[in-house]
């Protein structure tokens, strides 16, 4: 049965190209910047924490609306530059840093900067616009390039790219990659196509290579995102790549336990997600449902109805630091998705440091 589509794949794998022309960068355009504005509220004198500045839409925004100090952290070198532009706009109020998340304790240190001693932190996770608007360095499914999906550009040697995982990792590993972090309802048909793919034809080298892959795996079938717009086929195995590659979701979780640590009493914690696993993560962070600094995997506050608990563990999930500024999730106005389509799936979540 896989045979025919892989048949019909060789002539497209073996003469896919792609354009190695410099990539000039689109405007950026901040997500939800009226709703960060409103609930970070920044004050003059305070010191904030942009920890994904990206192309720096959000941090030009809180310098320009009070006279504080704003500490801006990325792991792409290219943004890391940026952050050195706009600290040079603002003298001595921006302090670029260049890292993960993971990095931060260590980066915040050769700053002196202590614990609970930040007004505000800010997170807009996920993949940036210049990061997809770069087709060589693979994220986007619209523009041809080798599959890297580096978010910090080879600044780590060791880090695998999407290639090498598609060349490397064995087709039960690939199914789950595609079917916890991408949630793709065809993930093992993909997988094992990936699998037939690179034994007799060749490895997966380019992301058009990726999208035909996808496609023959799902014949005739058009997909349209939860605004019911049109979606490539691969875009859940883009976005599941991406994640495993960048180990985003660990980050993310570690993040927002830096968060509980560096953040004043009552200071405000923002966050801006775009697909359901990173929201689901920060929303059980806000709610207290973690475990030794780890996010529960399982959906409910307690870990089964049908079992006692004993009272250490329900103090556990009852001891949350945070209190939820926003009642319910904040979304995007029909204006902005109208103006920026990809504002469409964000979701923003506020809280606030209360123990």
């Amino acid at each position: 049965m896989l045979l025919q589509p892989i048949r019909k794949l060789y002539s497209s794998l073996l003469k896919c190209k792609f354009s190695t022309k410099a990539i000039q960068y689109k405007d950026h355009t901040p997500v939800m910047l009226k709703e960060v504005t409103k609930y970070l509220n920044p004050a003059d004198n305070e010191l904030y924490i942009d920890m994904t500045f990206g192309a720096g839409g959000h941090s030009r925004q809180i310098l320009a609306y009070a006279d504080c100090r704003l500490i801006t952290l990325d792991r792409d070198p290219i943004a890391y530059e940026k952050a050195k532009e706009l600290a040079t706009e603002f003298p001595n109020r921006v302090i670029p840093l260049l890292g993960k998340f993971s990095e931060l304790l260590s980066l915040l240190k050769e700053i002196n900067i202590k614990q609970a001693s930040i007004d505000g932190i800010l997170f807009d996770f996920g993949c940036s616009s210049m990061q997809l608007d770069n087709g060589e360095r693979g994220f986007s499914v619209s523009k041809n390039g080798y599959l890297d999906m580096r978010m910090d550009a080879g600044r780590d040697p060791n880090q695998i790219t999407a290639r090498e995982v598609l060349a490397t990792a064995n087709e039960q590993e690939l199914y789950k990659i595609f079917k916890i972090y991408g949630e793709e309802k065809k993930a093992a048909k993909i997988a094992q196509t990936i699998i037939q793919a690179r034994y007799m034809i060749k490895n997966i080298e380019t992301t058009q290579e990726l999208v035909d892959i996808v496609d023959s795996c799902c014949p005739n079938e058009f997909r349209l995102d939860k605004l019911q717009r049109p979606q490539s086929n691969a875009t859940k195995v883009f976005q599941a790549l991406r994640i495993f590659v960048n180990n985003e979701l660990n980050e993310l979780s570690y993040g927002m336990v830096l968060s509980k640590y560096y953040l004043k009493l009552h200071g405000r914690l923002l966050t801006i997600c775009f697909h359901s696993l990173e929201d689901t993560i920060v929303k059980r962070h806000i709610a207290g449902n973690i475990i030794n600094e780890v996010a529960n995997p399982v959906p409910l506050r307690y870990l089964n109805p049908a079992v006692v608990q004993d009272q250490d563990t329900i103090n556990q999930f009852l001891d949350s630091p945070w209190k939820a500024i926003n009642k319910h999730v904040e979304v995007p106005s029909d204006e902005e998705v109208e103006r920026n389509p990809r504002s469409g799936s964000a979701r923003l979540r506020a809280a606030i440091k209360i123990k």
